[in-house]
């Protein structure tokens, strides 16, 4: 069955349901009409309502019918009310009396109206009374009339009344139980369709909240990106072209400038790549070319060459594929520090370790600069983005950033992040 666009299959379910219920409750208000048709036909077939008495037997039969429908039209709220309700009980025993005294074919089938009715429209024992009266007036009906003042006829007699009591008070109570019963499945229902509705809307909320969390981590991430990569890259191309403003402009002698200058361009590219490949979220290209240890080392003796400073790479430990997130942390964190350390401590000497562990994989930078005191800021104010975007990428694999320094006794950062191996991780 394929459903209109904004219906469901619950709106659907729920207003067959609806359906139901209301062709059964018509049902149940037409029932008492049905029998007191099937009655006067069945009275009229069998020959039981003489000539005489027809007009009177039909009059009442009109006057039956015009009760049952008043209560179950017009007036149905009015006689759901305690006193009218009892009116109402009244008014209909006494004309299922009435009917019954002409036919049997009125007790037995019109009379069972009464039961339905005096537990419906009455409340407590006055049911029982209800019930009682209809069955006095029926069973009556059947034995042809009231017993003979005789101990056996009378007992007899109540014995009759009693047992359809019995029975519809039974019955009657039953119903009332899969009434309420049905009512309490209902609620239930409108409670787990309250709790759905409700959970729908944390879901869009959730939906919203990753949607606008992913936009975050996304910015965060072009952000340490720049910062790694192009940011980083200015600052050498600056680097290399005021070291070409000061170098010696004599005709033979300009060799180291020419060499400035194509250290500029070449960082220039590179930073352009970087930065294509940052865009596209790629890893850094040092890391497809070459392992990690082989790459930070490259790293470090290129940095060396560009600053002069002498730098120094040793790897520790089983060298294993990482996850790549966890392998470009490493060397971003590297990049930064080096950079930091060029633009910051002052250092004629820095050490870079590579450390294998069985769980976890360490990366230290140390250098003999001029070091900062603890909270004052790191290697200087430019620095602060730089250390939290270590922090950061640390965080992020849950890993642990660690600084150390003292004024005049060099600086030294450690990073370590679980190893996570390249093939657990689906990298």
């Amino acid at each position: 069955m394929v459903l209109p666009l904004g219906v469901s299959m619950e709106s659907v379910f729920e207003g067959d349901l609806d359906r139901q219920e209301e062709r059964l409750r018509r049902l149940t208000a037409a029932v008492p009409a049905f029998l007191l048709a099937a009655s006067t036909v069945l009275a009229l077939l069998t020959g039981d309502l003489p000539r005489a008495r027809l007009a009177e037997v039909l009059g009442l039969v009109a006057l039956a019918a015009a009760l049952v429908w008043a209560v179950g039209g017009p007036f149905a709220a009015r006689a759901a009310r305690p006193w009218p309700g009892a009116a109402f009980v009244a008014a209909l025993v006494v004309l299922i009396a009435a009917l019954s005294a002409h036919s049997a074919w009125f007790a037995g089938f019109f009379g069972f109206s009464g039961y339905v009715y005096s537990w419906q429209f009455l409340r407590g024992r006055w049911r029982l009374a209800g019930v009682a009266a209809t069955a006095a007036v029926t069973v009556a009906a059947y034995m042809g009339g009231l017993p003979d003042p005789a101990p056996g006829p009378i007992l007899l007699y109540v014995l009759f009344v009693a047992a359809v009591v019995a029975l519809v008070a039974v019955f009657s109570h039953f119903g009332e139980v899969t009434a309420l019963r049905s009512d309490e499945r209902r609620r239930m229902v409108e409670r787990l369709r309250a709790t759905i509705r409700e959970n729908e809307g944390l879901h869009a909320q959730l939906l919203v909240q990753a949607r606008e969390a992913g936009v975050h981590d996304e910015r965060r991430r072009m952000a340490r990106e720049i910062h790694d990569t192009l940011a980083q890259g200015f600052v050498g191309i600056i680097t290399q072209l005021q070291a070409a403003q000061r170098a010696p402009e004599a005709p033979g002698e300009g060799a180291e400038w020419r060499q400035r200058v194509a250290n500029a361009l070449r960082l220039a590219r590179e930073n352009l790549a970087e930065a294509r490949r940052s865009v596209h979220a790629l890893g850094p290209a040092p890391l497809e070319e070459a392992p990690l240890p082989e790459a930070l080392a490259g790293l470090t003796a290129e940095w060396s060459a560009l600053t002069g400073v002498r730098a120094d790479f040793a790897a520790t430990g089983p060298v294993r594929p990482l996850h790549t997130e966890v392998e470009a942390a490493l060397l971003r964190t590297v990049q930064e520090s080096l950079s930091n350390v060029a633009r910051h401590a002052g250092a004629t000497r820095v050490g870079v370790t590579l450390s294998y562990m069985e769980d976890v994989v360490v990366v230290d930078v140390r250098d003999d600069g001029a070091g900062f005191a603890p909270g004052g800021g790191g290697w200087g104010a430019g620095a602060g983005f730089g250390l939290r975007s270590m922090r950061q990428r640390a965080a992020g694999l849950a890993g642990t950033v660690e600084i150390e320094s003292a004024p005049g006794a060099g600086t030294a950062v450690s990073v370590a992040v679980p190893a996570l191996a390249r093939e657990a991780a689906g990298g």
